[in-house]
């Protein structure tokens, strides 16, 4: 458990220093463009498309870019971030905390199960920990939003069929047909794989 306690300090630590220098904007969570992040947003909400409403929980919230995206289309939700950057948090609930629908955490505990769980990018920057003990705490925030998600979860990852030469260090590659493999094994026979979107990643959907 202490490495998984590290894995959450570095991603805190370098979360805050994005926001701190590009503000609540695709590059303050570490995207390139407004539409890579809506890309993504759009890969992992397939997870719902079949809802008519649902809550939800954006783990690794960010300052809630997700919440103005379900407004732009119209989705009925009640919405709850979590992120372990305290800064993140607070400027959420500045932008969007006077939604009633809407509601932001630091405190894990305060989090009840929602329909779905979603996490986008959360799981990728890993800074200078070893790759095999951040692939531990990856199948430990697993576990995590399998038990917070009454109908499934969804998340992405960066992936290793990405070319090597332009691979960070400080980034975590995953194996996608190994995640499948282990989604569908320890948490659901409905697991699906997309790897059909033009960008180095890809979003595991995971239907109970």
């Amino acid at each position: 458990m202490t490495h998984h306690k590290e894995c959450i300090i570095a991603a805190r630590k370098y979360y805050t220093a994005k926001l701190a220098a590009h503000g609540p904007t695709p590059r303050g969570v570490d995207w390139n463009s407004e539409e890579s992040q809506s890309l993504r947003f759009v890969q992992l909400l397939k997870i719902a498309d079949e809802a008519d409403s649902f809550s939800l929980i954006d783990y690794g919230c960010g300052y809630g870019g997700l919440v103005s995206f379900l407004q732009r289309h119209k989705r009925n939700f009640f919405y709850t971030g979590f992120d372990v950057a305290e800064a993140m948090v607070e400027t959420a609930r500045a932008l969007y905390g006077h939604y009633p629908y809407c509601a932001f955490t630091t405190n894990p505990s305060e989090l009840c199960p929602a329909d779905y769980v979603v996490s986008s990018g959360a799981l990728n920057v890993k800074l200078d920990i070893d790759d095999k003990a951040w692939g531990e705490y990856v199948l430990y925030m697993l576990e995590n939003f399998n038990e917070l998600s009454t109908k499934g979860f969804a998340f992405n990852l960066l992936s290793r069929y990405s070319d090597p030469a332009l691979r960070r260090d400080d980034l975590f590659y995953a194996d996608p047909l190994d995640m499948f493999d282990h989604c569908k094994r320890r948490f659901s026979r409905l697991v699906a794989l997309l790897h059909d979107y033009p960008l180095y990643e890809f979003t595991i959907l995971v239907r109970k």
